[in-house]
């Protein structure tokens, strides 16, 4: 399907694995150029500078905002290490508001229009998470994030959007380690569709929501979790 993003230059960060690399070739299918950024090899999103430098140079059309680290362990709150939960703000959250100043700097230096930016998020921030209150407070801080910068990015380009993308249980290689059956029993029982969703399904909402197609959604959350509810459906 033509989504109208040949040529566009379109910026993924954590572009290594999972979800970024079903991202990676959802967009490369379409034609658009592709700048990845793949943790401390290329730009580590901890790193303000690391990521302004990265993203200098021509327009940026697309960013998604997708690094983001999951500890496999579940540990309570009070026993939880302080450096765990540094590095889990540091790199879910923070390292999301860098990634967003420095696109949305590149936007500033390079009038256009149309431009996207992608925040990748989590049903945890919604749900909650127990041994995971970290995780889940990183990935809760972009709902303010999107509603702040919808608002922000059209003053550098009046037809810019900003949305967020909320998986559920996705297979990746980060969540294969915490989930088995007796965990994705208990899920399935929550939601509509009782299956876990691939990485594909990620970038295909993500491809869409780039293109001129979706060019009057902004500022949403688009959850991607088969329908799951608060409540037991099975």
């Amino acid at each position: 399907m033509n989504l109208g993003l040949d040529g566009k230059r379109v910026c993924i960060t954590g572009a290594s694995g999972g979800i970024g690399r079903a991202l990676a070739e959802a967009f490369a299918a379409e034609g658009a150029r592709l700048l990845l950024l793949e943790g401390r090899r290329t730009a580590d999103v901890t790193r303000p500078a690391a990521l302004e430098a990265a993203m200098a140079g021509d327009r940026i059309d697309v960013c998604v905002a997708n690094a983001g680290i999951f500890p496999a362990e579940d540990v309570p709150l009070h026993q939880m290490p302080e450096d765990r939960i540094r590095s889990v703000i540091e790199t879910n959250l923070l390292g999301t508001i860098w990634t967003a100043r420095a696109f949305l700097r590149n936007l500033a230096a390079h009038p256009g229009q149309d431009a996207c930016l992608l925040l990748i998020g989590s049903t945890s921030a919604r749900f909650g998470e127990r041994g995971h209150a970290e995780y889940s407070t990183s990935k809760a801080g972009l709902y303010g994030l999107l509603r702040s910068l919808k608002n922000e990015i059209v003053e550098l380009d009046p037809g810019g959007r900003v949305n967020l993308i909320e998986p559920g249980w996705t297979m990746t290689e980060m969540a294969r380690s915490s989930i088995d059956a007796g965990i994705l029993d208990r899920a399935f029982r929550t939601m509509a569709l009782r299956r876990v969703a691939a990485p594909e399904d990620v970038a295909s909402a993500a491809v869409f929501l780039a293109s001129p197609r979706a060019r009057h959604i902004t500022g949403e959350v688009i959850t991607i979790a088969g329908g799951m509810e608060r409540r037991l459906l099975w």
